[in-house]
């Protein structure tokens, strides 16, 4: 899947994350991208496209990670890997979401403040 054949916006972020498979493979990364349905990560661990992990994002530090129960592996290229979320519990996809609308209210935000300050004198 190209750039041009997402239908989700992926934010550019920095989280820590861990990620494993049933006695195959398992490890840490970094979340250097992330979408509502799915996210890049950087990691010198090997994976497999196609494989299936559970992953954990630390987005918020002292809060629980967001579960992702299964994500496919779509591609893997030196050190990062793409993947697609596919099941996610009804409580973690709230998470999700919520954290996502964070992320696209973030620049609007970020502009108003801006505005805010800079009409102050």
């Amino acid at each position: 899947m190209t750039m041009e054949q997402r239908e989700n916006i992926r934010f550019p972020v920095k989280f820590r994350s861990s990620f494993s498979s049933t006695g195959r493979v398992g490890g840490e990364g970094r979340v250097v991208d992330l979408s509502i349905r799915g996210c890049r990560i950087e990691s010198p661990i090997e994976v497999q496209p196609g494989a299936t992990l559970e992953v954990q994002i630390q987005a918020i530090e002292h809060e629980p990670p967001i579960l992702i129960q299964a994500a496919i592996v779509r591609w893997r290229r030196e050190r990062q890997f793409g993947l697609e979320f596919e099941v996610i519990v009804p409580t973690e996809w709230a998470h999700l979401q919520k954290f996502v609308k964070q992320l696209e209210m973030e620049p609007y935000l970020r502009d108003k403040q801006s505005a805010e300050f800079g009409g102050a004198s």
